[in-house]
């Protein structure tokens, strides 16, 4: 039997407080699709840190190519063909795609000035080799979540990996840049013999593109299988340690005045270019309006128009029937809006304040919590801190824990745990489960429509279309800052909705 590629031995990795990895046994091997599941907190993510370098294990040992590692570093990992794309991208954004790839590795012409025609050509070479297709020269500040993802792939593969690690590789793609990113993974374990090791929460994407997989519950492996053997609902057994099965979500079928509105809305993006084109729709009391397209649509400008984080070129947008035109974030949030961005670690959180501090933000002010709206009252804060802290099952720390500390996932419960507790009538709610293990997604579902229940009006934008599907009461497409349908629920399905998502299809209407 052939040597695996990467062994782990009775690893573990402990920080302060919490045992991260606990005696974790696993093998890996050359020109598979390893696929490592398991709840946010169980371990996956620190475990690969531990192959790329990042960590160094505090018990055990790791093996890659048959060579024991006695100190792993990141400079030694890449140089053993190791890379890893992180769920957070690292990339400088005023640089270009090809100047994000060739960091460090920059061509030259005379007098060691940089040669750009050369590496946008190299970056234009690799795109086509490995089917990722992007603009060389486009600044990577400009492209959509999903492009950017392109960006770490290509930047890895550049530096010669046979052992690619992606963390949470789907969390920030549709589902046709999911079929394009697995049509490149099938490629390149298909025709160079690589390794590829997926970090993921999405059972269904194991099944599809994975040769084995393992399961991790509190740092330590609980199962390993080959994926033919399994099937979803025995993963997510394993996952949680107790039988799991999504259940439907009760509706209520009533509606009330609106309270979300745009009218003809125009918006442009930060290359200053035409993002949101004539944008009619509205979101009442007792709905979720649910947006589907392509990532980098005008999907995000729309909301940061709506929200007071982008500048209205023209039309209008009420909430609860006020303009906002010149409003700014903290005014909107005042008429009743809670939002739950896109990018949690960019816009949702303070990552250098405590999970206690983000918890409270929007309610700092209030008699509860301060007296005459300055002098903070601890008690409660720290009272109304926990019980948030518990009832979204937040993970991984304490309340008093930098919220940059904890994992992705976790992050996530932070923002929905505070704009869920806001008492807003009017919710944005942007990639609510992206990032967010199966064992929170039910819970976060039932949570958005428990609102919708109660009378909010609900504007969810997800790039995945199962959770679209599942929650919408209605369903509008965008195609290039446009509306190309719009539906009720149960009038369309996923395969068919793909062709307005793309353009291919445009149902005209306002979207109301």
């Amino acid at each position: 039997m052939a040597e695996p590629i990467v062994r782990f031995e009775h690893v573990s990795m402990q920080f302060p407080g919490v045992l991260a990895n606990d005696d974790v046994s696993l093998d890996i091997n050359q020109g598979e699709v390893f696929a490592l599941i398991g709840e946010n907190g169980a371990g996956k993510s620190t475990l690969m840190n531990v192959l790329y370098g990042l960590n160094e294990p505090t018990g055990g040992a790791l093996y890659v190519k048959g060579k024991r590692i006695e100190r792993q570093t990141t400079d030694q990992a890449i140089s053993m063909g190791v890379g890893m794309v992180h769920q957070h991208f690292k990339l400088v954004g005023s640089f270009t795609v090809a100047q994000n790839v060739l960091l460090c590795c920059e061509p030259k012409k005379k007098l060691c000035l940089y040669d750009f025609a050369k590496a946008e050509e190299t970056v234009r070479k690799l795109s086509a080799d490995f089917g990722l297709d992007i603009d060389p020269s486009a600044k990577v500040q400009s492209l959509s979540v999903g492009m950017q993802q392109r960006v770490e792939i290509l930047k890895t593969l550049y530096r010669g990996a046979d052992v690619l690690i992606l963390d949470e590789p789907t969390a920030v793609l549709t589902p046709q840049e999911t079929d394009e990113l697995f049509r490149v993974i099938r490629g390149i374990v298909r025709d160079k013999g690589m390794t590829v090791i997926i970090i993921t929460h999405k059972l269904y994407e194991v099944m599809a593109i994975s040769d084995r997989v393992g399961v991790m519950r509190g740092g330590r492996l609980v199962g390993l299988r080959e994926t033919k053997d399994v099937d979803e609902r025995m993963l997510a057994s394993m996952m949680v340690g107790r039988d799991m099965l999504l259940s439907e979500l009760q509706k209520f079928g009533w509606v009330g005045r609106t309270l979300i509105r745009t009218e003809d809305l125009y918006v442009q993006s930060d290359r200053m270019l035409p993002a949101v084109r004539c944008v009619s729709l509205e979101v009442r009391e007792g709905e979720i309006l649910g947006i589907a397209g392509i990532d980098g649509n005008g999907q995000s400008e729309l909301v940061e128009a709506i929200t007071g984080m982008r500048p209205i070129q023209a039309g209008r947008v009420l909430i609860d029937g006020v303009d906002v035109w010149d409003k700014v974030p903290g005014e909107v949030r005042d008429l009743g809006l809670a939002h739950i961005p896109e990018d949690h670690l960019a816009t949702g959180l303070s990552i250098k304040s405590s999970v206690e501090e983000n918890l409270l933000v929007g309610k700092q002010r209030l008699r509860d919590f301060a007296f005459g709206g300055w002098h903070l009252r601890r008690s409660a804060i720290h009272d109304y801190a926990r019980k948030l802290f518990d009832k979204f099952d937040i993970r991984g720390a304490g309340i008093d824990t930098e919220a940059g500390a904890l994992s992705g996932g976790n992050m996530q419960k932070v923002v929905i745990a505070r704009e869920f507790s806001l008492g807003a009538r009017a919710l944005i709610v942007s990639q609510p489960t992206r990032g967010v293990d199966i064992g929170a997604i039910e819970f976060i579902h039932k949570s958005i429509v428990d609102k919708r229940n109660a009378g909010c009006a609900v504007l969810l934008v997800s790039a995945d279309l199962d959770e679209v599907f599942r929650l919408s009461d209605r369903i509008i497409t965008m195609y290039e800052g446009r509306i190309t349908g719009s539906f009720r629920a149960g009038e369309i399905d996923k395969e068919s909705i793909g062709y307005y998502m793309t353009g291919a299809r445009d149902k005209e209407t306002t979207g109301k």
